[in-house]
């Protein structure tokens, strides 16, 4: 049996393979009114393909737990219970498929309010958007607002709302949930000295500026049965320190493996190790698989499961990342856009049975 198709134990789960899908947004809800973050039939088509497709689990794209959460007016959102009625369909076919539902809950922080991608990602005008938070009052990148600085009630209040969004999740019918503190949005906004400027309890040390993430963590585990998974997606390092001539401090590697220790040690099965985001014009050395290093070294270092993504592309990849114990499983992002059946064609290359529907099976 190859490594990339082995079930894969968390918590009171087997996932069937180690072929997981990576949260992208689809930017594709309402933007107003009461269908304002509900997921519609372009989700339910969109993710239901990849469960047909084969995929182990699938993480739902990053869903708002506010609505001045939102990378966009047109991201999914899990504040109101209309919303979670609306997800709940989807969960409900990931699992008659056989894939195990999970949703990533996010706040974009000082990177919200921006227009879809394909239409620029510039920051909206007011009569679409809101004015961001963050940590400190330093706007992602030039042309962008100054976010307002958050106070501490206003700090604890995002604790509670992801908590709260947790709970809608959980109602919904996912059975696991990942805490997005990755990609320059609010969490990894803590983390950064490129970001937090902060001098109270929030900011300066280690300690303070890891203090909101891990109070996300608890939040969430508190109310997330102790039988099912919480995973954490981290950004493993700014790529600052790797290019010294900048001279800022920064994220690193380091730091992630010591927040992966605490994170450990309050819950946390499994950590999505992806990088960088948190501001523009910082030099990224991408290529094949450029993040699974990272993977590893949290693995190794920190004692926890963990998966690797960026630019894994082939099944032999993929296969070799599980068989030398870089990471527990792949999460695979633009390659299931491209093709949703990735893992049929995985098995078919590496010699492992297909779960292939029975509507497809008899056309193998």
């Amino acid at each position: 049996m190859p490594a990339l198709f082995t079930p894969y134990d968390l918590r009171s789960l087997t996932l069937p393979n180690r072929i997981w899908m990576a949260p992208m947004c689809q930017y594709s809800a309402e933007v107003f009114g009461p269908g304002a973050g509900v997921a519609d039939d372009w989700h339910f088509a969109h993710y239901a393909a990849r469960a047909t497709g084969g995929a182990g689990l699938i993480l739902v794209e990053a869903t708002a737990v506010s609505p001045e959460g939102r990378i966009s007016p047109a991201d999914l959102g899990l504040w109101n219970d209309t919303q979670a009625g609306a997800l709940r369909r989807i969960a409900s076919f990931l699992k008659e498929r056989g894939t195990v539902p999970g949703i990533q809950l996010g706040h974009a922080g000082r990177k919200a309010a921006t227009d879809r991608p394909w239409r620029g990602g510039k920051p909206v005008g007011p009569e679409e958007g809101w004015r961001p938070v963050a940590p400190s009052a330093l706007p992602f990148a030039q042309g962008h607002p100054v976010p307002d600085e958050l106070t501490v009630d206003r700090i604890q209040q995002i604790v509670r709302k992801f908590a709260e969004a947790a709970q809608r999740a959980l109602a919904a019918g996912f059975q696991v949930v990942e805490v997005h503190g990755a990609h320059g949005y609010l969490i990894h906004e803590f983390l950064s000295p490129l970001s937090n400027r902060r001098t109270d309890a929030y900011g300066g040390s280690f300690e303070n500026r890891a203090r909101f993430a891990l109070e996300v963590v608890e939040a969430v585990r508190a109310v997330w049965p102790e039988e099912l998974p919480v995973f954490f997606r981290t950004s493993a390092t700014d790529w600052v320190a790797e290019n010294p001539e900048d001279g800022r401090d920064a994220w690193t590697a380091d730091d992630t493996v010591r927040l992966a220790r605490e994170l450990r040690v309050r819950g946390v099965d499994l950590v999505d190790v992806s990088t960088g985001g948190i501001a523009s014009g910082i030099r990224i050395p991408t290529g094949p698989g450029y993040q699974v290093p990272f993977a590893r070294r949290v693995r190794e270092e920190a004692g926890l499961p963990t998966g690797a993504v960026g630019l894994i592309t082939e099944p032999q990849q993929a296969e070799k990342i599980l068989a030398a114990g870089d990471a527990d499983a792949v999460l695979l992002g633009r390659e299931l856009l491209r093709d949703p059946y990735w893992p049929h064609r995985a098995a078919a290359a590496l010699g492992a049975a297909k779960r292939m529907p029975d509507q497809y099976g008899w056309a193998v």
